[in-house]
């Protein structure tokens, strides 16, 4: 792109919305559209312009960015009435960084590419932290040469953007990421409640194990709030298993067996089967102490 792109951003979630933030601060023109209206409010007074559907943000956009809870979600904002689809025009970008099917990634990747417009799957890790601090890790499938069309935009919102290979393997390792992710919840609130229980101070505990091999992203910026019972969502445990589902699917398409996954899966149900989805996934930890008495 010879020129500075105007920027669409759709869903603005815990993620989207610092996400969107950050690209303002970057000096990128926004438009923007979301369900409720105030996150789009604060977008505005960050100096975004509002639209009316995804349709419109198609419109008036160059590239289009997409951060949504699930695959139902991204299809119909590009397939619907009033979708990207219905406003797109030959030449736009579209970059979905929502955590979905890798098969519905390359079904919409498939539509797009018909329309004449280029597609980007590049779920994010990093959490509500990485997002507002423009720390995440991007993970890109499609096209290198798109990608570096979009490099900028990614640079304002990430730390680490990494090109995976085709349409639908920046999911693939998405699936991978929440994987590795999902144990390290189960293993910080195995390890926590062994501390807990043998009255430790937990403070101490945590300073150990962020100081030695067990350390992790995880129990660096999860693990104080979990030992003072703060379990407000940096991402929530609904969304987690959500994530955890896809992955579980990804690998039984592969045949191959994650047991390890699936248990800890059957606990983040349980958790939400309680009513606590909203938490932080790090509340996988209550669902352990309940287990235990």
């Amino acid at each position: 792109m010879n020129h500075q792109p105007t920027v669409g951003f759709i869903g603005l979630g815990i993620m989207g919305k610092s996400m969107a933030l950050n690209l303002r601060k970057a000096g990128f023109s926004l438009v923007v559209h979301n369900r409720s209206r105030g996150a789009v409010e604060e977008l505005v007074a960050a100096g975004a312009t509002p639209a009316a559907s995804s349709r419109e943000v198609a419109d008036r956009s160059d590239v289009i960015l997409l951060c949504l809870p699930d695959s139902p979600d991204v299809v119909a904002v590009v397939r619907g009435e009033n979708g990207v689809f219905t406003g797109a025009r030959p030449g736009q970008i579209i970059v979905d960084h929502s955590t979905i099917s890798p098969v519905v990634t390359r079904d919409l990747a498939a539509e797009a590419a018909a329309l004449g417009l280029e597609w980007l799957d590049a779920p994010i890790s990093g959490g509500d932290v990485g997002a507002r601090s423009a720390t995440l890790s991007i993970m890109v499938g499609g096209s290198a040469e798109v990608l570096s069309k979009v490099m900028p935009l990614m640079e304002a919102m990430g730390k680490t953007i990494t090109h995976m290979g085709p349409v639908g393997a920046g999911q693939t390792i998405k699936a991978t990421n929440q994987i590795v992710c999902s144990l390290h919840y189960a293993a910080m609130a195995e390890g926590l409640l062994l501390a807990k229980q043998a009255g430790l101070d937990l403070e101490k505990a945590l300073r150990v194990l962020t100081g030695g091999y067990a350390n992790s992203r995880i129990l660096e910026v999860r693990g104080p709030k979990a030992i003072a019972d703060n379990f407000q969502p940096g991402f929530k445990a609904s969304l987690h298993l959500k994530d955890m589902k896809i992955a579980l699917d990804s690998a039984r398409d592969l045949d191959l067996p994650v047991p390890f996954t699936a248990l800890a899966a059957q606990f983040f149900q349980a958790l939400i089967n309680r009513g606590e989805g909203d938490l932080d996934a790090s509340a996988l930890m209550r669902e352990l102490a309940r287990l235990n008495g």
